[in-house]
């Protein structure tokens, strides 16, 4: 990852931009990355907007889902109990 300080990225903003275009980069303050500049596309595929996974808490999980969930504990708690 290639990395800018603040200034730079104020002072050359297109060789920064066309950086990050290639690649994710960090900008630095005080020596220290702080941001992470990318592009657009390179950003929804790390946050998972194309994800079908979910999280749930543990009242708000769906029936069929949790069934499976049990399903497989159960199988697993077999297995253990049974070696």
């Amino acid at each position: 990852m290639r990395h800018f300080s603040t200034v730079e990225l104020t002072q050359q903003i297109a060789t920064v931009t066309q950086a990050a275009i290639k690649a994710p980069v960090a900008i630095t303050q005080h020596r220290k990355p702080k941001f992470v500049l990318m592009t657009m596309e390179d950003f929804e595929r790390m946050n998972g907007a194309n994800d079908p996974r979910r999280v749930y808490r543990a009242g708000e999980t769906p029936a069929d889902l949790s069934a499976l969930i049990l399903r497989h504990f159960d199988e697993i708690v077999a297995d253990v109990d049974g070696k």
